[in-house]
């Protein structure tokens, strides 16, 4: 087995006193790759030599985890569907320096893991994201390039630094990103989180335009314009509500004071008049929107405390993992 080959290796160099460079990882979910995964198991093997590669399948229906054990690959198995639900359990199980997350579809080009690498290594990035350029138009759909670039426009402007391609499914982490990444998207929304964990914690990060193909022959994606359309609407504003929360509550209590002036302005009119209340149902209906615009301003500022507290826990627990300049580059 590929596990004890590497435990076996360690123990030879701790007796015989050799430096072993930072230990590598390549993490590659799959989900019914069979055409494609043998080739990308021996392309990161042939780039990072010294790298453990990982393959973890996710209920594929074809010979995938066959494939991939006999391409070299380490494989293991996760029975809750979806990427998140993968990764989740990946950085969990398994203990590495630095970390290359790629997907299985042969679309990605595995010579630059190498360069990402080294550059993780050399810099001290916790976070180098493989930004997709292709000369291919079918490489990309336009639903999924118009997502991506929407969300991507949306985190820039709530965390004030560039997310580039967000939804790049090869990036190279840190162990200390690892470690202090609480996954809790179960499918492909996973991308997004990342990204949005990397800025919120203020970690030093970069970027590389890589080629990026169209999938090979007989390999069909997993992905759908419409659904993924709807979970990244989804995700946008679920990232609002748990990363930005007073700047949420506050718009949401402003919309509905708007409506409730609105609303209640002519009565007051009439009032001032008359000294009647027309139309009471609308009164109560115009009284009940501001006392609600309260109650989210409320809201919106003890969920701002809350998330000031989870973030300064997020940041301990990342710093007490050492950083890839600690490692020894040579690997």
């Amino acid at each position: 087995m590929a596990d004890d080959r590497v435990a076996n290796e360690i123990i030879e160099d701790a007796v015989s006193g050799r430096r072993r460079g930072p230990a590598i990882a390549v993490l590659i979910p799959c989900l019914n790759e069979a055409v494609t995964v043998e080739a990308v198991v021996q392309d990161f093997r042939k780039s990072l030599p010294s790298a453990t590669v990982y393959v973890y399948d996710n209920n594929s229906t074809d010979n995938t985890p066959l494939i991939a054990a006999d391409a070299g690959a380490v494989v293991r198995h996760e029975p809750l569907q979806g990427k998140g639900n993968v990764v989740r359990r990946m950085f969990a199980d398994i203990e590495a320096d630095i970390y290359v997350l790629v997907d299985g579809d042969d679309t990605y080009d595995a010579a630059s893991a190498d360069t990402m690498v080294r550059l993780m290594a050399e810099e001290g990035f916790d976070l180098v994201n493989g930004a997709r350029r292709s000369e291919d138009e079918g490489s990309f759909r336009r639903g999924h390039a118009f997502g991506n670039a929407l969300l991507a426009g949306l985190v820039t402007r709530m965390f004030g630094r560039p997310a580039g391609d967000m939804l790049s499914g090869y990036k190279v982490f840190s162990r200390r990103f690892v470690k202090s990444f609480p996954v809790s998207s179960s499918g492909f929304e996973i991308e997004t989180e990342l990204t949005v964990h990397a800025l919120d914690l203020e970690m030093p990060m970069t970027e590389l335009v890589l080629p990026y193909r169209e999938r090979p022959e007989g390999s069909e994606s997993k992905l759908s314009t419409v659904g993924d359309g709807f979970r990244i609407v989804g995700t946008i504003v679920r990232l609002v509500r748990s990363e930005r929360p007073l700047a949420f509550f506050t718009a949401l209590a402003g919309l509905l004071a708007v409506i409730a002036v609105i609303l209640a302005f002519p009565l007051a009119l009439t009032f001032v008049h008359t000294h009647r209340v027309p139309r009471f149902p609308t009164a109560v209906l115009a009284t009940g929107l501001m006392i609600l615009a309260f109650l989210s301003m409320a809201s919106g500022l003890i969920l701002d405390t809350v998330t000031r507290g989870r973030r300064e826990a997020k940041v301990l627990r990342y710093l007490a993992v050492p950083g890839p300049r600690c490692l020894d580059a040579g690997y």
